[in-house]
């Protein structure tokens, strides 16, 4: 069975340098584009190719949009440091971008058999779509970690992804192309703990890689606990690559849903429709609701650590 063909738009940041690493392994990446949200997007686009360069891949990086549609940018820095990855020392890119046009990448690029994995704002995908209204038509689809059926993390009602550059995710959502939803109510039920690595990191042979997804995992838990008590990091974006390339792991159900553009509490939030009405399955939109976390974990670990158990 052939690996699935993926673009991913990214904004690494430190749970992307995970997801990337996830889909250099399961699938054909294609090409990356870089797109400004857990840092500027120059730092992205460096970001981006130390870890390509990390996986010794020769992946196409382009970069793309450096602020939101509307808004001025608000980087996650108090999470991912002021370089999007902690200040974890890594070697200079060791080549430049392939251009400066992500856009233009993201329209020629595309084939029947292509998902476009968007795990940073949606500002390049609704660029994409305001320049070719048929370009969901054309591919086999977009999955984003996005949004949530529930509460918020960058405030009490919105993901930061969203938040971000909610006028994009609205471009998105309403273009009703076939949509995989990895949203926060889902990708929290896949948390790894300190004591979790503290179990893989003994069973696994160092190399400059592992020393990068012990610091990165270090740097992101010790940020998280010092912003909300929690000792352990939901897998978010990782959860957005898996959806295409292990399917057969998660649950997804088809639901309308929209951004709030303007509530002054509410602002980036994403309305997903539960109610129970037959338009539902009219619905492209497939919003994220279960996963198998343990299953989800085991891929995670071996693929970062090698052939390594997951913690009982």
């Amino acid at each position: 069975m052939s690996k699935p063909r993926l673009i991913i738009d990214t904004d690494p940041g430190h749970d992307d340098a995970i997801a990337l690493i996830l889909a250099h392994h399961f699938a054909d990446v294609v090409g990356i584009t870089t797109v400004a949200g857990n840092t500027t997007v120059e730092n992205a686009t460096k970001n981006a190719i130390r870890i390509c360069d990390l996986l010794d891949v020769s992946t196409p990086v382009h970069s793309g949009a450096s602020a939101p549609l509307v808004a001025a940018p608000d980087f996650a820095s108090e999470v991912h440091g002021d370089d999007g990855l902690g200040g974890i020392q890594l070697p200079e890119p060791s080549r430049a971008e392939a251009s400066d046009r992500a856009i233009e990448f993201l329209l020629d690029a595309v084939e029947p058999d292509l998902w476009v994995v968007a795990i940073g704002p949606l500002t390049n995908i609704a660029q994409v779509l305001n320049r070719d209204k048929s370009w969901f038509e054309r591919v086999a689809g977009l999955s984003l970690m996005g949004g949530t059926t529930g509460g918020g993390n960058v405030t009490a009602a919105a993901e930061f992804n969203i938040y971000f550059d909610p006028e994009a995710a609205d471009v998105v959502f309403r273009a009703g192309g076939k949509t995989l939803m990895s949203g926060l109510n889902l990708t929290h039920q896949v948390q790894i703990s300190a004591t979790e690595l503290e179990h893989v990191v003994k069973s696994s042979p160092e190399s400059l890689r592992t020393r990068f997804i012990d610091q990165n995992f270090a740097r992101i838990i010790e940020r998280l606990h010092d912003l909300t008590g929690s000792p352990e990091v939901a897998m978010h974006d990782p959860c957005a690559v898996l959806a295409v390339t292990h399917p057969d792991l998660f649950e997804f159900s088809p639901r309308e849903v929209k951004v709030e553009l303007t509530g002054s509490h509410t602002r980036g939030m994403t309305v997903v429709d539960e109610r129970l009405r037959v338009v539902r399955d009219l619905s492209k939109i497939e919003v994220g609701y279960g996963v198998d976390a343990h299953a989800v974990k085991s891929l995670i670990f071996e693929v970062l650590y090698g052939d390594v158990s997951e913690p009982e």
